[in-house]
């Protein structure tokens, strides 16, 4: 059986979004050796319920986004009043810290330290993993249905789902050089 297993590999802004805002919480509660990237104080993130709501919202997204590739940049842009309403305490200020929060993350985002390096960040790492998905299909003659797409994220996602959907899978960069086996297994389960 010849290879026929198409895959990309993309960073999502409405993920990776979703991650940097999901740092921000979760410093609140940490001792400064714990902190991630960004350590930005908020007085405006919904503590109550964050959880729950950041999981409906992660799960919204990600749905959206394997459905279609291009919803990503359109609830990055367009709706990206979507992120406040859901995570945010309502009023003015609120709007402002957000509104402060969502610029900081899409100036760092469009510069060579922020998408780019991130999609660089596992380029040879990437076409291992291709190939080893690749070779597994073929060896147990598995003809994919449609192309893997791979949603890439900085950092880990702990309040996210883990889980994958048909053909859609998110990867922190971290499960990439560190979690390898199991990523392919998550892979693996995708394609299934």
């Amino acid at each position: 059986m010849e290879n026929s297993l198409l895959m990309k590999t993309e960073a999502s802004s409405a993920l990776n979004f979703l991650v940097y805002i999901q740092n921000i919480f979760l410093n609140q509660n940490r001792s400064e050796e714990e902190y991630r990237f960004p350590y930005i104080p908020s007085k405006y993130i919904v503590k109550e319920e964050f959880e729950l709501r950041f999981k409906e919202l992660w799960d919204e997204v990600i749905q959206r986004v394997s459905e279609h590739p291009k919803n990503d940049m359109k609830i990055f842009y367009e709706e990206k009043d979507l992120f406040h309403q859901r995570l945010f305490v309502d009023g003015n200020d609120s709007l402002k810290e957000y509104s402060e929060i969502h610029q900081t993350f899409k100036v760092w985002w469009d510069s060579f330290a922020g998408r780019f390096s991130v999609e660089r960040a596992i380029d040879e790492k990437g076409q291992k993993l291709y190939e080893e998905l690749a070779n597994f299909l073929t060896q147990r003659e598995i003809a994919p249905q449609k192309e893997l797409n791979i949603g890439l994220v900085y950092d880990e996602f702990p309040l996210g789902n883990f889980e994958v959907s048909s053909y859609f899978a998110v990867v922190s960069i971290k499960e990439v050089f560190v979690k390898y086996k199991e990523l392919m297994a998550k892979l693996q389960k995708s394609i299934y």
